[in-house]
């Protein structure tokens, strides 16, 4: 398993060893403990998530407020996302900016996305299978949506005609925002 910094405090992204040959692959997709040596961070995982989604898909940008936030580790199985996060935390010189990177089948890349971070995606091909791991339970109630095209961001998501559920179409703006994260 490699580690790749990616400018943002805790925002990993994550090589892991990829094991193949003529019949196929294996590869490792969470180890607690090279998880905790590697990174120095201690987090335990609850809850497993997967959705399916065909091309064009554009879920996010999600986060659960406090005490309810999630720490949460992503990977796509099958075909490719643009996976995108939004810095929320007030006390970070990159509060307010985004990380995007590819995310598919072939590389096998994961991103630890720590706390304080929203978090969408945009599925590149169709029938991706997208997993996340999540250090706390789903809870509705403390469940919130950044609008996933505020010009804030200026996020490219490589999807012309996005797909978007209604909660995600009626996220909130940037501007004036108050996050609750330190």
């Amino acid at each position: 398993m490699e580690i790749i910094e990616t400018g943002f405090n805790n925002l990993l992204l994550i090589k892991p060893q990829v094991f193949g040959d003529q019949r196929g692959y294996f590869l490792e997709s969470f180890n607690e403990k090279k998880f905790k040596a590697l990174t120095g961070l201690d987090v335990t995982f609850v809850q497993d998530n997967e959705s399916l989604s065909q091309a064009n898909v554009v879920r996010g940008l999600h986060y659960q407020n406090p005490p309810f936030a999630q720490d949460k580790l992503v990977r796509v199985v099958n075909g490719s996302v643009l996976d995108v996060v939004v810095d929320l935390r007030k006390s970070e010189p990159t509060y307010g900016k985004s990380y995007a990177v590819e995310l598919n089948e072939e590389n096998k890349w994961q991103l630890y996305v720590p706390k304080g971070f929203a978090h969408g995606f945009a599925t590149l091909q169709d029938d991706t299978r997208f997993l996340y791991k999540c250090s706390e339970f789903y809870a509705p109630e403390s469940e919130d949506c950044i609008l996933w095209n505020d010009p804030a961001f200026n996020i490219d998501w490589r999807v012309s005609s996005p797909i978007l559920s209604d909660k995600d179409k009626k996220g909130r703006n940037f501007e004036g925002f108050i996050s609750p994260f330190e």
